[in-house]
């Protein structure tokens, strides 16, 4: 990958590889080094762009059009691999004098980028070349993307989420974001950590349930819970699984003689302190009588999801964060008192 400062001099930029959301995240990147703080609406213009034909007359005439009232504009194509030879030709030409102040991005796509094409962007600008590759290739790509993420997964969790992404890997930031939030950034993720995050699939972050529910709002809460246990999401036993990690961290914490989140992470053998952290937190909050009555709800709703209760699972996750949520008091309950 060229770094920022190659991309925003570079008249012409190429942006190929075999994975269109990866491609589409590069371009996207790319744009965002060329435009840097200008305003995108004065200064990006797309061609190619949900259409079947790609006119190269009037993408011509765009890049032979110097700035105006702007000191840079760039014009963007999507789907490159649709140009032909004759079409080639033209732009060719103008890669060897671009106009001054005139960037051009060349995003791969359609079919095959003609190698001539490929060969002035290398020889007059630059190439960004995301190529996700099979097998060992795409095991090595996804090595290096997650050396870069905030935080670290150790061996199994590469393995677990390799498995999980499959030939998906543009889905590699999607799931991962809510890492971030739920252990904090430099953190290292296990894969028993990882795999509470796999089933998210586009819902909301687990990490929302249990802040909703610290936070003593029901509504958000119920909310958040019908989210995840939505098409794709968790099932209800999973969901369980997290509250009762949840609450069993404050009650592991309870009265123990600890006086910093690093000593309580310590105490408890994690890798994280950004969880215990938060627990230590609202298990200070809620007191010893509420979080032992917490772990109470969390084991009845156990039993009844597995056969104790007539009640359906939904219900039964509705009935206890509902229960959850009014042991705290409401942040806006608690600034009342305040005042």
């Amino acid at each position: 990958m060229s770094s920022d400062l190659t991309v925003s001099h570079a008249p012409v930029v190429l942006v190929r590889g075999d994975d269109a959301s990866v491609v589409a995240d590069a371009a996207r990147a790319a744009l965002a080094a060329l435009v840097g703080s200008r305003d995108p609406a004065s200064t990006v213009e797309e061609h190619g762009v949900g259409t079947n034909d790609l006119d190269v007359g009037a993408l011509c005439d765009a890049l032979a059009t110097p700035p105006f009232l702007v000191d840079r504009r760039v014009v963007v194509v999507r789907d490159a691999g649709r140009l032909v030879a004759g079409d080639v030709a033209r732009l060719l030409s103008w890669t060897e004098a671009p106009v001054p102040g005139v960037h051009l991005v060349l995003v791969a796509g359609g079919g095959t980028v003609p190698a001539s094409l490929v060969k002035a962007a290398q020889d007059h600008g630059t190439v960004i070349d995301v190529t996700v590759g099979t097998g060992a290739k795409r095991q090595q790509w996804l090595a290096e993307q997650v050396r870069h993420l905030p935080v670290r997964l150790d061996p199994g969790a590469l393995r677990l989420l390799a498995e999980h992404l499959g030939d998906e890997v543009g889905r590699l930031a999607r799931v991962v974001a809510p890492l971030v939030d739920a252990f904090g950034p430099g953190s290292t993720v296990s894969a028993d950590d990882l795999a509470a995050y796999l089933g998210e699939r586009g819902t909301v972050a687990p990490w929302q349930l249990t802040d909703a529910v610290d936070a003593g709002d029901s509504a958000t809460s119920l909310a958040v819970l019908h989210r995840l246990l939505g098409p794709g999401g968790f099932n209800a036993l999973a969901v369980l699984t997290l509250l009762h990690r949840h609450f069993q961290t404050m009650l592991a914490l309870d009265g123990a003689p600890v006086r910093s989140a690093e000593e309580a992470a310590s105490l408890l053998g994690a890798r994280s302190v950004y969880p215990v952290k938060k627990a230590m937190t609202q298990g200070r909050r809620l007191g010893s009588d509420k979080v032992a009555q917490a772990i109470c709800l969390v084991a009845d709703a156990d039993l009844d999801l597995r056969g104790v209760s007539a009640l359906d699972a939904a219900a039964v996750m509705d009935v206890l964060v509902g229960r959850l949520s009014r042991l705290a008091p409401s942040r806006r309950a608690a600034a009342g008192r305040r005042r």
